[in-house]
């Protein structure tokens, strides 16, 4: 049996970013896990040139039910004026699915 979870993909220009960012979605209970995938080589056109840039790949892994929040929680607090944001759904083994769902479960205080 597998369930489903939602990655989100994005590029940030340093790893003190990466940390913020991740720290911050993680508080946020947003994510159940945040993966930096290190460092790559960007090459894009950006306001009419080329450009390339050393940039550290993230890795998101949250429930579907989060997933929008979370993109809108990126964009917020990304430093690019336009960042990378991909994102897919992905089947889980169950226990997988089942621990991303609790750890990014909404919690209501009463």
């Amino acid at each position: 049996m597998t369930r489903s979870v939602t990655l989100i993909l994005t590029t940030v220009p340093d790893a003190d970013t990466a940390q913020k960012l991740a720290s911050a979605v993680l508080d946020a209970r947003l994510a159940a896990c945040v993966t930096e995938l290190g460092t790559v080589r960007s090459t894009y056109h950006w306001q009419g040139k080329r450009e390339t840039s050393n940039e550290v790949q993230m890795l998101f892994k949250t429930s579907t039910a989060r997933s929008l929040e979370l993109e809108s929680f990126i964009a917020a607090h990304h430093p690019y004026d336009v960042p990378e944001l991909l994102s897919w759904q992905t089947a889980a083994s169950e226990a997988y699915g089942q621990w991303v769902a609790a750890e990014t479960h909404r919690t209501v205080h009463v």
